[in-house]
């Protein structure tokens, strides 16, 4: 069975297409690059093109005969959505929706969506259950939302079966090495953490110390990307199989704060303790982010294993003591 996994150069996308692999699936990369690295490509053909190329897709289904898609291909720094919303909206929504028109008629009928824990805004509940009120609060989130609106309306009309998988924190690295975290700019806390230690980076910011929150410092719910890849693969069979569409959170219900993660840096690497500097709150960050992950759990036999807080940094340190950032100039998180 062959997947097409679009976004498979980037981070969680490789690491699933690797999961793919080791399922028995054969992932078949599409990819422009901008955001995913060549080397990245390993268990499956390769091909670089972009979702604004509607033939370009259409042809990749036929002549690999896909039978279903993993969908990772999408713009996802938040703070740039907020100032370029129509880059968003484009590469988010418009070639979204040329992938599934090229899905229709191909008939291909099931799809794996990457979401974000970003449509639900500021939550009025923790930890967070997929029934909670959506309203999202920049265009990245919007984006994921009408997405997610859009498959369940392809769904009533043309039978389309779609799994929504909304991520919180993802982390860490493949426990074998052979792919880690590789962003640029780098945005992500744990990465920047480890950078920071590794004298890549001068320094890292933490924004708020004052939440209300054990230490003042935000809670998040990190979950290894080993194990949101894992939850792709079952979520496909899911489909496959019958299931119905769905939209399922991928956490694990246990938050850390941003001390928490630096303290787990320097327990890792032996001691070494990374720079930072207390910066005042950011706007729009919640005080904690933490999903209510059992609906995964209950439909999709979904538990992590991975995720525990000093594995998930361990595995990153690994990865990244070994393939070293380009010194950052601005100590920007």
């Amino acid at each position: 069975m062959r997947v097409l996994v679009t976004g498979g150069a980037g981070y969680i996308g490789s690491h699933t297409a690797k999961a793919l692999a080791r399922s028995s699936y054969e992932p078949v990369v599409l990819d422009d690059l901008s955001n995913g690295h060549r080397d990245a490509v390993k268990w499956g053909p390769f091909v670089e093109g972009s979702l604004d190329n509607a033939d370009l897709i259409s042809r990749v289904i036929e002549d690999y005969d896909v039978t279903a898609v993993m969908h990772f291909a999408a713009s996802l720094l938040v703070g740039e959505s907020m100032i370029q919303p129509q880059k968003y909206f484009w590469n988010n929504v418009v070639n979204t929706l040329r992938l599934l028109s090229a899905m229709l008629a191909a008939g291909v009928k099931h799809i794996v969506f990457s979401s974000s824990a970003a449509v639900y805004g500021m939550p009025s509940q923790v930890p967070i259950p997929e029934d909670h009120a959506l309203g999202p609060i920049n265009p990245y989130g919007e984006t994921k939302l009408m997405m997610e609106r859009a498959l369940h309306w392809y769904g009533v009309a043309y039978g389309l079966r779609s799994a929504s998988l909304r991520y919180f924190n993802a982390a860490g690295a493949d426990a074998e090495g052979e792919l880690g975290e590789n962003h640029h700019p780098e945005t992500h806390l744990v990465p920047l953490v480890i950078q920071a230690a590794l004298g890549q980076r001068p320094v890292v910011e933490i924004f708020g110390t004052d939440y209300p929150t054990p230490d003042g410092t935000a809670v998040r719910d990190y979950i290894h990307v080993t194990d949101l890849a894992e939850a792709h693969v079952l979520a496909l069979r899911y489909l496959v199989s019958g299931g119905e569409s769905m939209a399922l959170n991928l956490g694990t219900g246990r938050g850390y704060s941003v001390r928490e993660v630096v303290a787990a840096v320097e327990r890792v690497n032996g001691g070494r303790t990374p720079p930072f500097r207390d910066a005042p709150r950011r706007a729009g960050d919640a005080a904690i982010l933490v999903a209510a992950p059992g609906r995964a759990n209950g439909l999709l036999g979904w538990q992590p294993q991975h995720s525990g807080l000093d594995n998930i940094v361990g595995t990153a340190w690994h990865w990244h003591s070994r393939h070293p950032a380009p010194t950052a100039r601005t100590p920007d998180v």
